[in-house]
């Protein structure tokens, strides 16, 4: 562990990271909750997306920070846990999002049987985990096999990251915005910038996408959808990086202060609970998750997002992270396989009402 990192890392402060989408700890963290659960007890709560320290931001994939908490895409949770960070899952989550794949008008591909022998761009990204890639490759191979085709029946061009000279293509795409934080933490300017400057070159004749960018993208270059699998009716069709969720702590914290977790599990649980309640003000935080507009929230994640936020330990999200962890490790994102379901910890939160409060009014 770095200097920098131990420092970090004391009784009187816990650490939480999210990413920029839908989560009940994002939600929590706008209206103040976790300040009101732990500070009387003299315990702060520092954001890791606040703070200029390299080694302290990279704890977003690595998990490397004690006593952290993070919520966010099950990629760079299950990449460090498979290099051996010691880190448990305490409450999974499941927002459906729009997860497709699109190409230009005139490329002739309607259907997911019309990407045999077409060039599919997978982007490169020289970061710790490339969830990126992973998401796209997963996106392309499910959309194939859905047809009875394969990886051997396409042909898989590589999008390497883009050097200082990018095109005017990645600039203009770049203008529409980027993730909430410090954007070298995440990605910048905009997620799919570089795999649309491929399409649009001609490069490759069809992209993966998601989520609010993904959608973003579509309207700007007037794609055409060729299937939209989170809008699949299997489940465990539409499993990715954020289908489910992940809501990880270190095993560290467990063992010495189980209080802390459960109470923080807690939080997190009702934070999901009152959103159901309060569906305009859940989208409006959304979107400042997200930096989208309340239309684009609603369009990327369902009408009834408000309704998806629960963190919980369902067996539909167990076997979904389960199954995505078995792909991971056989592509080669893992280093390591392990026992996915041994990595779930199920205490902090049978605990969670132990340490309710009124928090859903």
């Amino acid at each position: 562990m770095s200097t920098t990192v131990a420092q970090a890392a004391t009784s009187t402060a816990l650490w939480y990271t999210r990413c920029p989408v839908p989560t009940a700890l994002g939600i929590a963290v706008h209206r103040g909750w976790f300040d009101e659960e732990f500070g009387p007890d003299g315990i702060t709560l520092n954001s890791l997306q606040e703070t200029r320290e390299p080694a302290i931001r990279e704890s977003h994939f690595d998990h490397s920070l004690p006593s952290s908490f993070r919520q966010g895409g099950n990629i760079p949770a299950l990449w460090a846990r498979s290099r051996g960070a010691a880190t448990r899952v305490v409450g999974l989550s499941w927002t459906n999002e729009f997860q497709a794949i699109v190409t230009l008008p005139g490329s002739g591909i309607r259907h997911s049987r019309d990407l045999r022998g077409r060039r599919l761009g997978l982007p490169r990204h020289a970061i710790s985990i490339d969830f990126w890639r992973a998401a796209a490759l997963k996106g392309f191979l499910t959309a194939l096999e859905l047809e009875g085709l394969g990886h051997s029946d396409a042909q898989w061009v590589d999008l390497p990251e883009p050097t200082r000279e990018a095109g005017e293509a990645r600039i203009a795409i770049g203008k529409l915005g980027q993730a909430p934080g410090n954007a070298s933490t995440f990605r910048g300017p905009h997620e799919y910038g570089l795999e649309v400057a491929a399409l649009v070159r001609g490069d490759v004749d069809a992209i993966f996408v998601k989520g609010v960018a993904g959608l973003e993208t579509v309207h700007l270059i007037d794609a055409h959808v060729v299937i939209d699998l989170g809008a699949h009716p299997d489940p465990l069709v539409r499993i990715g990086n954020g289908t489910p969720r992940t809501l990880t702590v270190d095993q560290a914290l467990i063992d010495e202060r189980p209080d802390l977790v459960s109470r923080f599990v807690s939080v997190v649980v009702a934070a999901g609970d009152w959103a159901t309640k309060h569906p305009a003000e859940t989208v409006a935080y959304i979107g400042r998750e997200t930096r989208s507009s309340d239309e684009w929230v609603r369009y990327a994640y369902g009408s009834e997002v408000h309704r998806h936020l629960e963190t919980n330990l369902a067996q539909t999200s167990i076997d979904g992270l389960v199954a995505f962890k078995d792909f991971l490790f056989e592509w080669g994102f893992l280093e390591h396989d392990f026992d996915a379901r041994a990595w779930i910890e199920p205490q902090p939160y049978t605990e969670v009402s132990k340490y309710r409060r009124a928090w859903v009014a």
